[in-house]
């Protein structure tokens, strides 16, 4: 048993994972995850902004080292240009993404969930960025982890998203049942042919070759580019190359697609994510030690939406989402702005949601 904050293990796990680098520029509540991020390491970079942390990582990553970096919202607003770029240059990287309360610079010190809508409409076009989100302790180690790989295999940025609740506070935590990382390895062209930087593979990966290589060129394009990355207009081998972007996602999802699925004989399910979790978690042994029957689904993966999600929650009379801002984010994305017949929402703003909430809402008029 040691003292420990979700920070801690972020760090770790992504170091023991493969990241080589973390560069990242201090913001509040990420703080503790630049601090054990500079120290862990085996290098790190104090950036003078957080534009400049993003085009840091981007060189690092065409130079196949795996950057990490972590901050808020105001720090992300500045990072978005940059992370549209990587993403088109496919290059790998993990922006952990301590969510807290806005609008603009809103209150540091305050947590929130609400930067999915923003998330997931980052990407000019549309374009999906996998986004992992951490709801327990155990998350912070495997969830973490997963995500490393996933920015490697996928030849992709991801997002770690967290909370202020689970990076900060320390807490006693049990490390002996952590399970061993093994450090990603990238997939490098290694024969004679050759090297076509954007050339699918079977899952729509491209090959990945760091600049500076000796043996073949190295073309990295921001732009709209054939598989060569050559800049190009609407040509159709370089719209095919934009519409892989997706596809190489989506096709390998399952892959990536973690979740927890506490299920009953019952017409209701729980919908929760991240630091929402655990007062939901705490919800559902309350009302089946009351009687009610009732499911719940912790979703891990959130971007993109795996169809599991979809396949599940069609099987319940009522859906009732709890989540921490005020509009109902994730409900809006799996539903709609519509919504659907049955499907509800807790939400809050300024203060995390209780248990107690999320009983009334199961248990409340709107069954």
């Amino acid at each position: 048993m040691i003292l420990a904050n979700g920070s801690m293990l972020i760090i770790e796990a992504l170091a023991k994972a493969g990241g080589d680098i973390f560069i990242g520029y201090p913001i509040t509540p990420a703080n503790s995850l630049y601090q054990y991020g500079i120290q862990r390491f085996p290098m790190s970079l104090a950036a003078p902004d957080e534009i400049t942390t993003l085009q840091w990582m981007a060189g690092f990553s065409a130079t196949g080292k795996l950057p990490v970096t972590a901050t808020s919202f105001p720090g992300l607003a500045l990072m978005i240009e940059s992370i549209n770029m990587a993403y088109m240059m496919e290059l790998p990287m993990v922006i952990a993404l301590v969510q807290r309360f806005g609008p603009s610079t809103g209150t540091a010190t305050c947590g929130a969930q609400g930067d999915l809508l923003l998330i997931n409409g980052l990407i000019s076009g549309g374009y999906p960025v996998p986004t992992f989100c951490i709801s327990s302790m155990d998350d912070c180690w495997d969830i973490s982890a997963s995500a490393a790989s996933a920015a490697v295999e996928l030849r992709t940025p991801v997002f770690l998203l967290t909370s202020k609740e689970m990076v900060m506070p320390l807490r006693g935590y049990d490390i002996s049942s952590l399970s061993e990382i093994d450090p990603v390895s990238y997939s490098y062209h290694d024969d004679d042919r050759k090297y076509v930087p954007y050339e699918p593979g079977n899952n729509l990966v491209p090959g990945f070759l760091p600049v500076g290589n000796e043996k073949h060129q190295t073309r990295l394009t921001a732009s709209t580019h054939d598989r060569n990355g050559i800049l190009q207009h609407t040509t159709k081998e370089a719209l095919a190359n934009t519409t892989r972007l997706q596809g190489k996602i989506l096709k390998n999802l399952p892959e990536f697609t973690f979740h927890e699925l506490d299920e009953e004989d019952a017409d209701t399910v729980i919908v929760s994510f991240g630091i929402t979790s655990p007062a939901a978690r705490r919800a559902v042994r309350t009302l089946r030690k009351n009687g009610v029957s009732v499911s719940h689904l912790i979703a891990k993966t959130l971007f993109p939406v795996p169809s599991l999600y979809i396949d599940t929650i069609r099987n319940y009379r009522r859906v009732v989402v709890a989540e921490e801002n005020q509009n109902g984010q994730f409900r809006q994305i799996l539903f709609g702005v519509s919504g659907r017949e049955g499907v509800t929402g807790v939400n809050t703003i300024g203060r995390m949601i209780t248990p107690e909430e999320i009983i009334e809402e199961v248990t409340g008029d709107g069954r």
